[in-house]
């Protein structure tokens, strides 16, 4: 495996977008273009890309804007941009993925989102139907509508108190402080992340995981959660791209699974057909990272071969 990383200029037209790439020695497959979540960075799925690219896939990321070292000089970490600018981070996808078009060419390419960045793969299937031959939502959810509004006039309140850029820990507890609710006793504030200990350590000590999101941020978000659910935006998504969503069981995220399932009916309703949930028993929001997660490498593998061309599948 070579890893190589660069920049690319974001949607803002002013941040450098910090991007890495893993490529196998031999031929390559299929192309795997990871959308990390929130508070992270991409080279968090170094593990996962080493996997893949044994197996003939080339993996390729970026840090989001205002994320890992994609922030420009001056700017607040952990923001995006003013009102619109989700679609920045969704435009930020597509010209990676017509990169590594141009890199690989007529190579099969997926697209796979974790958490906040299976929100953003969620808008791109919709601002870009047919762009790529599949679609792993992973850690995904749906807040329902009552909620999602309350949640909206709070944050459009703390902008108006405070600014968007600035750091809005209210939210941050509100947002994200019930999450381990169902841990109690836990023995730190994030044990919701992950059963394995060692990764909810990593995540802590690691300086560009973690911190409170801006209210700017919370705004972009929530308002990219409302668009992601409504029925006439789902119905622009190409129904012939396959859609995976997998979660833990016991991810909040996802509602115990309950809001994935949400998820999966919406995905059914608006004619995709191929869609498959998968949830694994006990685990918790990052799968990626728990003790088992070679058998989640294995099945997020062996759901893309099934749907690479037999010419290029090479099993």
């Amino acid at each position: 495996m070579v890893r190589s990383e660069f920049t690319f200029p974001s949607a803002d037209g002013k941040t450098d977008i910090h991007a890495v790439e893993w490529v196998p020695g031999g031929p390559v497959r299929a192309v795997v273009q990871i959308s990390h979540g929130l508070a992270e960075h991409i080279l968090r799925y170094e593990a996962l890309a080493a996997w893949l690219t044994e197996r003939g896939f080339a993996v390729a990321g970026h840090d989001h804007l205002g994320h890992g070292t994609s922030v420009a000089h001056g700017a607040p970490r952990l923001y995006f941009g003013p009102r619109g600018s989700w679609d920045f981070l969704v435009e930020d996808l597509e010209t990676r993925r017509r990169l590594l078009a141009d890199r690989f060419p007529g190579v099969p390419q997926f697209l796979m989102g974790h958490s906040m960045g299976s929100f953003l793969a969620r808008t791109y299937l919709i601002r870009f139907p047919g762009r790529v031959d599949g679609a792993i939502l992973l850690g995904t959810g749906q807040v329902p509508p009552v909620p999602l509004a309350a949640c909206q006039a709070l944050v459009a309140l703390q902008i108006r108190r405070s600014g968007e850029t600035a750091p809005a820990p209210n939210l941050d507890r509100l947002v994200f402080g019930r999450y381990n609710n169902c841990f109690a006793p836990s023995r730190t504030p994030l044990d919701w992340l992950s059963q394995n200990p060692e990764n909810v350590d990593a995540y802590i000590a690691d300086p560009l995981c973690g911190g409170v999101p801006t209210a700017g941020l919370f705004r972009e978000m929530l308002n990219g959660l409302a668009y992601i659910a409504r029925p006439e935006h789902l119905s622009q998504m190409d129904a012939g791209t396959p859609v995976l969503l997998a979660s833990g069981s016991l991810d909040p995220v996802g509602g115990q699974g309950k809001d994935v399932e949400a998820v999966f009916r919406s995905f059914r309703r608006s004619g995709v057909r191929d869609v498959s949930i998968k949830l694994y028993p006990g685990l918790r929001h990052e799968i990626l990272n728990e003790n088992c997660r070679e058998e989640v490498f294995r099945d997020l593998c062996q759901w893309m071969t099934d749907r690479i061309p037999e010419k290029d599948a090479v099993r």
